[in-house]
């Protein structure tokens, strides 16, 4: 739900012992090839001439982290493979579902990994150790909140609606645009050893309040849309009514409860280290979207 919604900056891992690691010009199995970042990886990786393989639970290539029957056949023959776990990188059962498949991967000759995982989020440590062990040149991503949580998926109804109420109080995120997180993820597939076996901290160029993000759309679409903050607990129990599955409901509210603390009130450099620029700005972001008619009653 961040969610996939991060803490050193561009740790290197020395461990690995292969010596080169030529950039991948191959196939690119992407894993939630129809989520929030993976589509822009699919649009990204496209662009830089990579034949990529979407892979979804509806799409022409099938995949399911549920459906272990699913696995090999989306693998096979890739070169390189990008890993969104749903429904979150720190969920219960992530680590060993996301291990189980990093292996597996090797096993049928998948030399690079990237796995997207979430800035601050210590419950994600596991599935990230999980793909280092694995055997393959690595790269985890490790983004702050996505600017577009809020013109897609399960909160863009209550922007929608005018009202958002959200756990995320008065603290302070350095959201980012999809697009950026993408293009790294890229770039560490395409870019040989510079970014193999490296975590990378992603943000946005600035911080902002979840209201005062909402201030911001709500004055580029032209319309009143209030922020009503409210406990995580709150929340959890209201994601439960809505039927939201227990586990589920008690494993976002430890999320929040944590993610929202503040610890990721800081920006970093990781976007412009790899790609040679600024993040884009959330104001970018926001006047497309507005243009585009998202937040239109």
């Amino acid at each position: 739900m961040t969610t996939n919604a991060m803490n050193t900056t561009n740790q290197t891992n020395t461990e690995h012992t292969t010596d080169t690691d030529p950039a991948v010009t191959g196939t690119v199995l992407v894993t939630g090839a129809t989520g929030r970042v993976g589509r822009r990886v699919v649009e990204s990786a496209e662009a830089a001439g990579l034949t990529v393989r979407a892979a979804s639970r509806c799409g022409a290539v099938r995949f399911d982290w549920a459906d272990r029957s699913t696995w090999a056949d989306a693998l096979r023959g890739a070169d390189a493979a990008h890993l969104a776990y749903l429904p979150d990188v720190g969920a219960p059962g992530a680590a060993e579902a996301v291990g189980a498949f990093a292996r597996l991967a090797v096993e049928l000759g998948v030399g690079r990994l990237t796995l997207l995982s979430a800035r601050g989020e210590d419950q994600a440590h596991a599935t990230e150790a999980a793909v280092r062990a694995a055997g393959a040149r690595w790269t985890v991503v490790r983004a702050s909140w996505f600017a577009q949580n809020l013109s897609e998926g399960p909160l863009l109804d209550g922007m929608r609606g005018g009202e958002l109420v959200f756990p995320g109080g008065e603290v302070l995120e350095p959201f980012i645009d999809v697009r950026d997180i993408a293009d790294v993820v890229v770039a560490a597939l395409t870019g040989g050893d510079r970014l193999a076996d490296r975590t990378l901290d992603l943000t946005g160029p600035r911080l902002l309040s979840f209201r005062q993000a909402v201030a911001e759309v709500a004055a580029a679409a032209g319309r009143r849309i209030a922020y009503v903050p409210v406990s995580a607990r709150d929340y959890g129990a209201a994601l439960a009514e809505f039927g939201v599955p227990a586990e589920e409901a008690a494993f976002l509210t430890e999320l929040f409860e944590t993610n929202l603390d503040g610890r990721n009130a800081h920006l970093s450099g990781g976007v412009r280290e790899v790609l040679g620029r600024e993040p884009r700005d959330f104001a970018d972001f926001v006047a497309e979207q507005a243009e585009a008619g998202t937040w239109k009653a």
